[in-house]
Parts: C-alpha cells; structure tokens; sequence
C-alpha cells in the first residue's frame, strides 16, 4: 500500500477516568461493545487490524468486502466492529468469529454479518492525512465522506457524536444494550497515535482486562475451577492481582483442555499466588503456571493494595487484546463507583 498510514500504525486510544470531563472543547461518544479496528483500503487492497496490530481480514471477510467496494479510491478509517443482534448487539457472536476454520467464519459472515461503526477518517479519498488536524476538522470530514461513500454501503455507521449532557444521559441509560459506556475527546487535539492523552473513556461498572497467568483446578476435581489473573506492572512483570471462578459449568471441560495445552513456568512473573491472603477466601495450594496468552475482562467492586479485594466475575474472553496491554493503569484510573459520576453527568453543563 502506498498510504501516508502504515498497518502498523496504532490508534490512539482512551484514558480510563471516573469522572467524564465536562466544559467547551469536548465531543462525546458512546463506547461501542465491540472490537476496535482500523481499516485501510489502497485501490483493491484492504487490510484490517486489531487494536493489537493483528490482522482482522480472515475474520470478517464481509467487512474487506464492503471496505473494498466503498466508492473512494484510498482511505484510512478508525472504528469499532460490532454484531447485530435484533434490537442490540452482540459480543459472543462477535467472539465466534475468531475461529480457525475459513468455513465455519464465512458462515457466521452470512449468517450474523458484522457492522463497522466509523468515528474517526485518518486519510480521506485523496490520500491525504488527516491524522495532524484537529477532530473538529477530523469529524467534519468524516461526515462529508460519509455521506458519499456509505449512501449505499449498509455495512457502515457513523458513531453520533455530541457536545450535549443530556445525549450522554440517554447513552449512559443504555449501557448493557451494546453501549460500554462513553469516550469523551478534545475536539482541539490532532490523533496521538499509541497515546492515551486527550480521550477519556468512562464505563458505569468497573471492568478490567487480566492476563490469565495460571490456574487451579476445582475441589476434588479435573477440571479448572478458578483463574489466577495478573496485570503488567511499569517494569513489565506479570503480578497476580487476583482470581475469578463462576465459569459456566458447561465450558469448564473444553477450558480446562485448553488451558492445559497452555501449562509452562513461571506464569507470573512479578508476584505470584500463594500463601494465605487476608483479602479473600480463595483457596492458597497448588495452581498450574500458564503461557500469558489468553486475556479475560473481569467485573470487579474494589481494587487496592495491588489486588482485587474480592473474587471477580468473569465477563468474556478478549481475544482481540494482547496480554501486554493489561496493566495496572486500568485499575489505578477507575477509584471510584459509577453512582456519583452518573449524578454529576446529569447536572453538569458541557
């Protein structure tokens, strides 16, 4: 490709906070429940990438597909990818795309077709970078491009986008229902690549993203019973932050062969589990070290003292993070629950 854009270029990205910014120069956004993606497309060649640099082509050959036919001769687009399911969308069948077999993911292409939902144009149809102009300019842009090159491309949505409180009250009521919550971005700011300065993200209950760095198995059992979590710390070392155990009865078994395909020291590579905690019941015998492949988002009440206080909910599996993009930020950024700042987003002017 001969964009101004490499493949590899990484987008920039949000500032988990517990409070969204409020005052002039700030542009809200609902925040998708879906997988981030930009786009690149050079005449006939379309490339997509996760926001981990892997490539999302095989997965959703129906999105190369619409990129690849959109009526513009180059483009560079950032956005969310997401499952329509009915009335709301859908984060498992997005998750049934990522399989091995070309086959089984055209099928679920036919079946449940995914839609990208634009919110930012980094080169517009004349090869030309917008990455260094402000969104202001950015989100013109992209609505004039829009109304060109998606009139007939119903695979594409435009992300609204408000400087209104009382939208970001309406979205807020609709978290749960495809909606994770909502991203607020300096309207004066030109795109930071690989930065999280400028964009906020807030979501109304308190997840994190953990690397699984091992297991246990259940009580008198062979299948896994619970998941030892870690997140990152600033020297690079995996530290056990805590567990999670209310995986449905029925996957425990395939987990539990996946995850011993995956057994190797050391797990952890900062604090690791072991000896009795004051902070939880769980159960301090032997655990089985894992390769930091698989990463999980978890629900949590409270984190200090460099741990989950309590046992976690398991949410889903995020195959579309790297496990080096799970550090102890998330956690360090999210102090407070959602109930204050809800009030706040209400009475608060823009």
């Amino acid at each position: 490709m001969t964009l101004p854009i490499g493949v590899d270029y990484a987008p920039m990205e949000a500032k988990l906070v517990d409070a969204l910014p409020s005052g002039d120069g700030w542009q809200y956004e609902p925040k998708w429940d879906g997988f981030r993606c930009l786009a690149f497309k050079d005449g006939d060649e379309v490339d997509l990438r996760s926001k981990a640099g892997q490539p999302f082509d095989r997965y959703f050959p129906e999105i190369v597909d619409a990129v690849r036919t959109l009526p513009v001769p180059r483009c560079v687009l950032d956005g969310e990818l997401v499952v329509p399911e009915g009335d709301t969308l859908s984060f498992d069948e997005l998750l049934l795309r990522i399989h091995p077999a070309t086959s089984r993911v055209r099928k679920l292409a036919r079946e449940h077709p995914a839609l990208y939902i634009v919110f930012d144009l980094l080169v517009d149809a004349h090869g030309r970078s917008l990455a260094g102009e402000p969104l202001a300019v950015r989100r013109e842009a992209l609505e004039r491009f829009a109304a060109r090159a998606f009139a007939d491309a119903p695979s594409f949505r435009v992300s609204p986008a408000t400087r209104s409180r009382s939208d970001v009250d309406a979205w807020l009521r609709a978290v749960g229902d495809g909606i994770d919550g909502i991203v607020a971005k300096r309207t004066d700011l030109a795109y930071r690549s690989g930065e999280r300065s400028g964009m906020q993200k807030y979501k109304r209950m308190r997840t994190a993203d953990c690397v699984v760095g091992g297991f246990r198995y259940g009580a008198k059992s062979d299948v896994v019973g619970s998941l030892l979590l870690g997140l990152y710390d600033d020297a690079g070392l995996l530290d056990h932050v805590g567990f999670t155990s209310n995986i449905p009865r029925a996957d425990r078994e395939a987990l539990t062969r996946k995850l011993e395909g995956l057994i190797a020291k050391p797990g952890f590579t900062g604090r690791a589990p072991g000896g009795p905690s004051r902070w939880s019941t769980e159960r301090s015998g032997e655990w089985e070290p894992l390769k930091p492949t698989l990463v999980v988002e978890v629900r949590y009440d409270h984190f200090s003292a460099g741990r989950f206080r309590h046992g976690t909910s398991l949410l889903r599996f995020r195959p579309d993070k790297a496990p080096r993009q799970c550090t102890f930020e998330q956690v360090s950024q999210a102090s407070s629950g959602p109930h204050a700042l809800l009030e706040r987003a209400r009475t608060a002017s823009p």
